[in-house]
């Protein structure tokens, strides 16, 4: 028969405990036993620690919400900075009310909305075109003789500007 004891037993530091084995019958099984004892008794005390989960203190602090919550001290008011603050706003309030009724603007919103036009359909010409030379996609030329695809494909390439 086969048994082995284990025994705990305490070094100086109190906190760390040694595993020692003492075996009765010495086989080949039982060193294997012991062995494997030995390393998943560590195993498992690291395997606990690490999933050991404690709440977390913030501290003493943890209730406190920052200085940004905290109000600064009411500065000075200026009369000649107030006035001339004013000043400045009704004038930038004014240029913009111009700049914004302006006749520039106006046309540079439109060329604009022309150019987005312009360059969404020079986008979808050049998707299409490479549908078509892929044969895939909405533009696929699945189908059309050699002919009808020749011209489909010199078509799109000549909206996109590739001839």
């Amino acid at each position: 028969m086969i048994s082995s004891s284990f025994m705990v037993s305490a070094n100086a530091n109190p906190t760390i405990a040694t595993l020692s084995t003492r075996s009765y019958a010495s086989s080949p099984s039982s060193d294997f036993l012991c062995k494997s004892r030995l390393v998943a008794f560590p195993l498992a005390a690291s395997v606990s620690v690490l999933l050991w989960t404690n709440p977390v203190n913030a501290g003493i602090l943890s209730g406190f919400s920052g200085l940004e919550s905290v109000p600064g001290p009411e500065l000075p008011k200026i009369d000649f900075l107030n006035k001339w603050n004013e000043d400045n706003q009704k004038k930038y309030a004014e240029l913009d009310s111009q700049f914004k009724s302006s006749k520039v603007l106006k046309e540079l919103l439109e060329k604009s909305k022309q150019n987005k036009e312009r360059n969404e359909r020079l986008i979808q010409d050049k998707y299409c075109l490479r549908g078509a030379e892929w044969g895939v996609g909405d533009c696929s030329t699945q189908g059309m003789t050699q002919q009808e695809r020749d011209d489909f494909v010199a078509m799109l390439k000549k909206r996109t500007g590739e001839e």
